[in-house]
């Protein structure tokens, strides 16, 4: 097993995304890179731990490879603005990669590279991963457990239909 630490927006809409991927084995919501020595939603969104809202994701090396995923995490959010996702403004939504295994530097380097190569301005920040704070229990599977609140009807489901339409042979 392997895992990353992502942060691509509103968790409850990342969380989503890696959820229906085939060879994920968990994705846990959280926080991660703050300065504080604790986090939670509050004062996350507050601001003024400078967290930043993210996903850990355990996955099975032998059924899907990093570069899938990060496939996947680049085509599901806007990697190319600072602190924004969408309608989501703050420092808790920026784009940023958190590895734990030195061996995944140069994969992610890689697909950043060939991103701009494309003449994408990615602005995804690639961090050694910090301490991971697990996110209240109600954030945990925020969609599968809420499928009717607004934001999600609203931000989740194009996030699917593009994971569908680019990569649906990953699909669980």
């Amino acid at each position: 097993m392997q895992e990353i630490i992502l942060e691509g927006g509103c968790f409850w809409c990342t969380e989503s995304v890696f959820l229906a991927v085939k060879g994920v084995i968990s994705v846990t919501s959280g926080y991660a890179g703050g300065q504080a020595e604790t986090a939670d939603y509050e004062s996350v969104c507050s601001g003024q731990t400078e967290h930043v809202e993210v996903i850990k994701v355990v996955y099975d090396e032998q059924v899907i490879d990093l570069s899938s995923i990060l496939d996947i995490f680049f085509a599901t959010h806007d990697p190319t603005t600072l602190n924004r996702q969408g309608n989501d403004i703050g420092t808790q939504y920026a784009s940023v990669i958190f590895y734990d295994n030195e061996a995944n530097l140069p994969i992610i380097n890689d697909k950043i590279a060939t991103l701009k190569a494309d003449g994408i301005n990615v602005v995804t920040r690639v961090e050694k991963a910090p301490t991971f704070y697990q996110a209240e229990d109600y954030h945990q599977n925020f969609f599968a457990k809420n499928p009717t609140q607004g934001y999600c009807n609203f931000a989740i489901p194009p996030k699917l239909h593009k994971l569908k339409a680019g990569f649906g042979t990953l699909l669980k």
